[in-house]
């Protein structure tokens, strides 16, 4: 769909500064989303303005100053960590003499390197189709010509028009599968919660350390990488604890500032796993110096999707990396409000897996007793259905 950067592009990094705050986190996430994305970066730059500049987003003196920038150190590839319009991008790909990447379309692109499940890759390209049709408007202006000469005349309609009418077609045929499998995902659903089996969903900011825990909690094999985006696809395992029986865990996608509203909805199917689940496990990098911003992004993001009143449990991860040792948090009421782990050593995976029990046990007084053969059929049918 999208041109993907390739190993070996050289990009060079736009972060524009209009007082909010956070640059340096913002430009150093810029930086890893990037790198997850095959690119190698030779350079930043941050710009200063109160409101986007309508043509080329920067300004034309820093245009100026940026194509020097990029023909001095030998970049091709500009990524600005900002959605861009159809025109800006054009404009600056004309001024640049280079390929223009925004921060909505490196998203997408690292979505469509990582999805592996048929879902996923439904939903990804879902995404990147209802993106593009809104850059058919004034940005493909070599679209608008109407189709001529011997064997190439049309119906009657521009190639504007005839993409448009492909798109929307094939859209609608992806909205169909994917109405399909959510059916097919809500029946392994109901038939979970018929048994009484808990479910318990791993949710967090991306790179937070999910899937890492998700294995070392379930002993699965899941993907997991210090990269943003590492996987993509909702994987569920059951996990034993003896107090409550089996539950359900499920490994969920990743959220990140500015996640594209058109990516949401894409997964809107998968992310029911999310708002469905009976507990949280709200996973966080304790390293991160941005972490609260994170969190707030989270903590959005589930109100987005109608996740919000769900009962959570703060999972501080990456304690190893400080020299902590793990601890056990109450809120006011005495009940387990935060546990710091490392998944990685798995100091503190004891005290979570009995918190999770506390919490499920003041939820309702019943057990997930079915014996563990008979929740196989029920979890995820596909592989590798990890989102992190």
């Amino acid at each position: 769909m999208f041109n993907r950067p390739r190993h070996g592009e050289r990009a060079w990094l736009v972060e524009v500064d209009s007082g909010q705050g956070g640059v340096t986190e913002r430009l150093d996430e810029l930086r890893q989303l990037v790198t997850s994305a095959g690119a190698s970066v030779v350079g930043s730059m941050v710009v200063r303005r109160a409101r986007p500049d309508p043509a080329y987003y920067l300004g034309s003196g820093k245009v100026a100053e940026l194509a020097k920038l990029l023909l001095d150190h030998g970049a091709d590839l500009v990524v600005v960590d900002h959605s861009l319009s159809a025109v800006q991008q054009r404009n600056l790909e004309a001024a640049l003499r280079a390929r223009v990447v925004d921060r909505h379309t490196l998203i997408l692109d690292i979505f469509a390197q990582r999805a592996r499940s048929r879902e996923g890759k439904l939903q990804v390209e879902l995404a990147q189709l209802e993106y593009l049709s809104t850059r058919l408007v004034r940005g493909w202006t070599h679209l608008e010509r109407q189709r001529g000469g011997i064997g190439l005349r049309g119906p009657g309609e521009t190639q504007l028009e005839t993409d448009r009418r492909l798109i929307a077609q094939r859209v609608k045929r992806l909205k169909e599968r994917l109405v399909t499998l959510a059916k097919q995902r809500a029946t392994r659903r109901r038939a979970r919660l018929r048994r009484d089996v808990w479910q318990v969903s791993l949710v967090g900011y991306t790179n937070a350390g999910k899937s890492t825990l998700f294995n070392a909690l379930t002993k699965a094999d899941a993907f997991a990488a210090d990269q943003l985006f590492a996987t993509l696809d909702t994987t569920s395992r059951r996990l034993w604890l003896p107090q409550v029986g089996h539950i359900v865990l499920s490994d969920t996608v990743g959220f990140i500032r500015d996640l594209p509203h058109d990516l949401v909805a894409a997964f809107h199917a998968t992310l029911e796993e999310v708002r469905e689940a009976d507990l949280l496990l709200v996973v966080s990098d304790v390293t991160s110096a941005d972490r609260s911003a994170q969190r707030e992004t989270v903590t959005e993001t589930l109100a987005l999707i109608g996740a919000d009143r769900v009962p959570i449990i703060e999972v501080g991860n990456k304690i190893d990396l400080l020299g902590q040792p793990p601890e056990v948090v109450p809120d006011a009421s005495g009940t387990v409000h935060r546990v710091t782990v490392s998944a990685t050593t798995g100091a503190g995976l004891d005290l979570l897996r009995a918190a999770i029990a506390e919490r499920l046990t003041g939820l309702a007084q019943f057990s997930s007793d079915a014996p563990a053969d008979s929740l196989e059929p029920l979890l995820e049918e596909e592989a590798p259905h990890v989102l992190e």
